[in-house]
């Protein structure tokens, strides 16, 4: 099943290859097309159906709190998220588990105890967007735990109804770890899955560009198997090379040779999802003339060697 269509009019996303994480701005046009795509939506719905938990798809740095008016938020923080005293420290929470959530998901309990996580949605090196869960008690509420929480909140100088909180706080969700554990990994082969569409969105480019290259690019995907070189393709489309090497990354982002390797890292990783295909198959099916060249490229644009993505969809590499 080809889950990698999100959207018609894809906007213009940098590539990203390098460290850290896309621009805010990026990110954000990135979640808005993500959102707005079958699969998450559908995801989004049977993750809160299964779990009873909340969801939402964030772009980095974003300023608000997570689950606020989720259909599964907390009541608990529901009547947090009403006083700007708590609001400040639940912000400050996001912050961290945002920084700390780069490389892996991330857990941190807030000063209530209660535990929100952040699993990065990564191209290559870079982080384009964070899944996050969360507002649940690892243990069941205690009289002691609600009176620290209830203490916490005076020192920031909040005004609540400590009866109304009392009872939303003892209506949190219980998770145990290890159930708890089993959400957070099917958040992390989600977000791979959000992963593979971001990387198409980048690849299909801009939506308003030169005939010229909207050629190219067809070309490129019609005959990403054979060994093409930029002249041929600039040749192909009436350009002299450096000029259509200038367009191409204007109007894409991307080098020539970078949108050419992430189209058939696409390829590969669709002919993956056969577990009967070898790796080594799908790389020379897709373009690649070595295998060491193949495992460079893939690392690069993945973020991750062939055989680890393997193993992440079968449980196995081959």
């Amino acid at each position: 099943m080809n889950t990698l269509t999100p959207n018609p009019e894809p906007v213009t996303i940098r590539p990203a290859g390098g460290n850290g994480t896309l621009s805010a701005t990026e990110s954000r046009a990135l979640v808005a097309q993500l959102r707005r795509a079958q699969i998450y939506r559908d995801y989004e719905a049977a993750f809160r159906e299964t779990t009873g938990l909340p969801i939402v798809l964030r772009p980095v740095e974003a300023m608000d709190l997570p689950h606020h008016g989720d259909p599964r938020e907390a009541p608990f923080c529901a009547l947090m998220a009403q006083s700007n005293h708590s609001c400040a420290a639940c912000l400050q929470l996001q912050r961290r588990v945002e920084e700390e959530a780069r490389l892996e998901p991330k857990t941190l309990r807030c000063f209530a105890g209660l535990c929100d996580s952040a699993v990065p949605v990564r191209v290559g090196e870079k982080v384009v967007a964070f899944l996050q869960t969360g507002q649940i008690l690892p243990q069941a509420p205690t009289k002691a735990g609600f009176n620290r929480a209830a203490r916490e909140l005076v020192r920031y100088g909040a005004t609540v109804d400590v009866k109304r909180l009392e009872e939303a706080y003892f209506q949190t969700r219980v998770v145990p770890k290890r159930h708890y554990d089993s959400i957070l990994r099917l958040l992390t082969i989600f977000a791979q899955h959000l992963a593979a569409v971001s990387n198409q969105l980048m690849v299909q480019g801009a939506s308003a560009e030169a005939p010229a290259i909207t050629r190219a690019r067809r070309l490129l995907l019609e005959r990403h198997t054979d060994e093409l070189s930029l002249g041929e393709i600039a040749r192909s489309v009436n350009m002299s090379a450096f000029y259509f090497c200038k367009s191409f990354k204007k109007a894409t982002g991307m080098t020539f040779t970078d949108y050419l390797a992430r189209v058939r890292v696409e390829k590969v990783r669709n002919l993956l999802l056969n577990p009967h295909k070898r790796i080594s198959e799908a790389a020379y099916e897709a373009g690649f003339q070595s295998l060491s060249q193949f495992n460079r490229v893939f690392r690069r644009v993945a973020g991750e060697a062939p055989t680890a993505y393997r193993t992440r969809l079968h449980g196995a590499g081959r």
